[in-house]
């Protein structure tokens, strides 16, 4: 096994596992946490659902798929985190980072933030979200982890007990040799942990040759991918998988004007179905509705079940439950709801929201999924097989343009 790859959710593993797959490498995605088994690539993700969680409990999950991947002889393990980093001051990328670093022994341990063929940078150790500083950004504001300070090396100081210092885009650009030069030269004056800066895809890479040679590491979408281009082994000729076709439905759990404008261009094709998570009534109540007002809807016609809010929606829900509490009571409604769609013969689905991506699949029952290789549409696109043979679209809430959720749908009927 050449690296493990522990995702903090569900869609970060897909939109990861689906840029390696259209290198032609394999990359299959576990859910259950099982033994990772022999993929023929050397790669395997284990898709958690750490982004939120407590430190203490993101730091033992992590330190439990690091044991099964130690116990397959696993060359390199890295935690995959969201493209923005997104945390607050008791976040857990750091803890995560200091359990690794005490694992493995190897210092200095590398950290890369950014996805910039989609908007997100990080330049001097300051994060840019869509060409603008992050504290300027729809990320500023966001419920549950509001990004209040643009500066990486500051704010995950504030989680980890080590020394983290920056390597900036001058020494990355002048390539790897020059780089490894300056990593010394940090190390030298006594840095524990090293945030790369990821200005570009270039950076992304000479940071992924100076990562290569270490036992672990934490990083986002360009650092996992350009990392695992590097170790993973690619096949001969490409497996035939086909999609699955039946009835489609959207469930959308992310809130915001992405996930609104989103949800309006959808409604051109289809219903939605809103659930007030400030509604008192039991989680039980809230689904058996929904399901009766889907009843019927179901067939050549999606439909979408959106717990999605305005800005008041949002404060009501929170005043109530807690943030995040809110967030939990959506992603259990939303789950159930999945599942009764299943039941009621939906096989292609689109989802929207990290967390919400993880609830579903758990309340699926979902063990392994396959992504299919990124196209027109990106990555997010993947395949289960059990427990009912399944389509899926999983998509971070704050990614797409405004049809795709009905585009996502078309797709799968034509792959």
């Amino acid at each position: 096994m050449q690296i493990g790859i522990i995702a903090d959710d569900l869609t970060g593993a897909v939109m990861v596992a689906g840029a390696i797959e259209a290198a032609g490498i394999a990359a299959p995605v576990v859910l259950d946490g099982s033994a990772p088994g022999a993929s023929g690539s050397g790669i395997v993700i284990y898709a958690t659902r750490t982004r939120l969680a407590p430190a203490a409990e993101a730091v033992a999950e992590v330190a439990r798929l690091a044991d099964r991947l130690d116990a397959a002889g696993c060359a390199q393990v890295a935690y995959k985190a969201c493209a923005t980093f997104d945390s607050t001051d008791s976040g857990n990328i750091g803890p995560v980072a200091d359990l690794l670093a005490a694992r493995y022994g190897q210092a200095p341990l590398l950290l890369s933030a950014g996805l910039p063929r989609l908007g997100t940078t990080v330049h001097q150790g300051y994060l840019f979200y869509r060409g603008r500083l992050v504290t300027d950004s729809i990320k500023r504001f966001d419920p549950v982890t509001p990004m209040s300070d643009p500066d990486l090396v500051r704010s995950l100081g504030r989680q980890t007990r080590a020394r983290i210092v920056s390597l900036p885009h001058r020494w990355l650009a002048a390539g790897a040799e020059a780089a490894a030069d300056a990593l010394n030269d940090l190390v030298a004056d006594g840095a524990e942990m090293v945030l790369m800066d990821c200005s570009d895809d270039a950076d992304a890479a000479t940071g992924a040759q100076l990562a290569r040679a270490h036992r672990a590491t934490v990083g986002s979408d360009a650092h996992i991918v350009a990392l695992a281009l590097l170790r993973g082994v690619r096949s001969q000729g490409t497996s035939p998988r086909h999609a699955v076709d039946g009835p489609g439905a959207v469930l959308v759990g992310s809130v915001g004007p992405v996930a609104q404008a989103q949800l309006a261009a959808f409604a051109a094709e289809g219903p939605v179905l809103t659930i007030d998570i400030a509604d008192d009534r039991p989680e039980a109540a809230l689904v058996a509705g929904a399901l009766d007002r889907a009843d019927g809807l179901i067939g050549d016609r999606p439909l979408a079940v959106a717990t999605t809010s305005d800005a008041d929606g949002v404060a009501l829900a929170q005043a109530r439950h807690g943030a995040m509490g809110a967030a939990r009571r959506a992603e259990r409604i939303l789950g159930a709801v999945a599942a009764g769609l299943v039941a009621r013969g939906v096989r292609r689905l689109v989802v929207s929201g990290g967390e919400t991506s993880g609830a579903v699949a758990a309340a699926l029952g979902i063990a392994r999924v396959r992504a299919l290789p990124e196209g027109a549409l990106g990555a997010g696109f993947c395949l289960a097989e059990a427990p009912v043979p399944l389509s899926l679209y999983l998509k971070p809430g704050k990614l797409g343009a405004d049809t795709i959720l009905v585009d996502a749908l078309a797709a799968m009927r034509d792959r």
